[in-house]
Formats: C-alpha cells, sequence, structure tokens
C-alpha cells in the first residue's frame, strides 16, 4: 500500500470517489480541502479531507476520513489516519484535531495516535489531538468512551464499548510519495 499527501489547501486536489463504496464521497470533490489517500495498485482504498482551523492557521483539522466499504474493519482507516497526522505535524500544522461521532471512529483515532481532549463540539463531535509521544491515560480514553454510552449506539459500534483498553499506537506507514 502506498500512502500519499496529494496537496494542501486551500488550493487542494478533488477526488471523484464512488459513493457507492465511500462514505462522505461528496466531500472530497471540494477542492478547499487538501487530501491524503491510501492505494493500492492505483485504486484508492481510503481517503482524508483536511485544512486549517478558520481562527487559527497553526492547527490542521482532519475533517472527513472514508475507507472504500469493502476493506474496512482492515486497520487502513487508523493507518491513514497515523500517517496524514504525522505528515502534517511534520509539514504543515502545529497541532492536528480531529472530531468523531461514533466509538469506532474514536478507537481508530487512538491506535492512530490520537487523544480525547475533554472536549466536544456542538454537534455531538468528540475533540482529539494528535499527540503519539504524549502521556496515554486510560482513564481519559475511558472518560471519551463514557460518552458514548450515554448515546444511542448501533449494534455493531456497541461492542467497542466494552473495549476499555488502552489502544497501543501502531507505527508510521512508511510513503513512496509525498508533495508539500
Amino acid at each position: 500500500m502506498e500512502y500519499t499527501i496529494l496537496g494542501y489547501p486551500p488550493d487542494g486536489p478533488t477526488l471523484k470517489l464512488d459513493y457507492r463504496e465511500f462514505a462522505y464521497a461528496g466531500k472530497f470533490v471540494m477542492s478547499n480541502t487538501g487530501k491524503s489517500v491510501v492505494t493500492e495498485d492505483d485504486k484508492i482504498l481510503g481517503a482524508i479531507a483536511f485544512n486549517a482551523d478558520y481562527n487559527t492557521a497553526t492547527t490542521g483539522h482532519l475533517r472527513y476520513v472514508t475507507v472504500r466499504d469493502s476493506h474496512k474493519g482492515q486497520g487502513i482507516g487508523t493507518q491513514l489516519l497515523r500517517f496524514t497526522a504525522a505528515v502534517l505535524e511534520t509539514d504543515r500544522f502545529e497541532t492536528i484535531l480531529i472530531a468523531v461521532n461514533n466509538p469506532l471512529a474514536y478507537r481508530a483515532c487512538y491506535k492512530a495516535g490520537f487523544q480525547f481532549t475533554g472536549e466536544e463540539t456542538g454537534i455531538a463531535e468528540l475533540v482529539l489531538r494528535y499527540d503519539p509521544c504524549g502521556d496515554r491515560d486510560k482513564r481519559t480514553y475511558q472518560d471519551g468512551l463514557a460518552v458514548f454510552e450515554s448515546r444511542d449506539i448501533p449494534p455493531d459500534q456497541q461492542s467497542v464499548l466494552d473495549r476499555t483498553d488502552l489502544p497501543s499506537i501502531g507505527d508510521v506507514p512508511a510513503s513512496e510519495t509525498s508533495e508539500t
């Protein structure tokens, strides 16, 4: 698999993803966000759209993460999150944030080196900050899970709430190409 940053905001590339195979496909045709992808045999398996914070140019936000339906559950999204955040932290931003609205995404982000900030957005999302070298606290992780426990969670995501162990962080995937 090859991990690549295709371009940066505000003049990012557009991606035409098949809406039948990718969640949020329509969000990737916007040119005001940067994009990262993971490909195999020239086929996109996952993508992330990102941009700078509206008020703080040194903070980057990962806005949309999508993985091809046929490849979900294989850790591709987690690996792409890890790659994207590591490159953006090195090349563009001092802080990388993501907001998630379900426990599957929450756990995947933790595996990618993000940590719950204790903040929530106005649209029921938990805010996480990329900090793979920081002190990882099981209690903070469980605090985020507790927020989801109070919500109506689909059965396929309920099992994540039972996994209170602190996920370990994976390595940053290597990239053959990365534009800066």
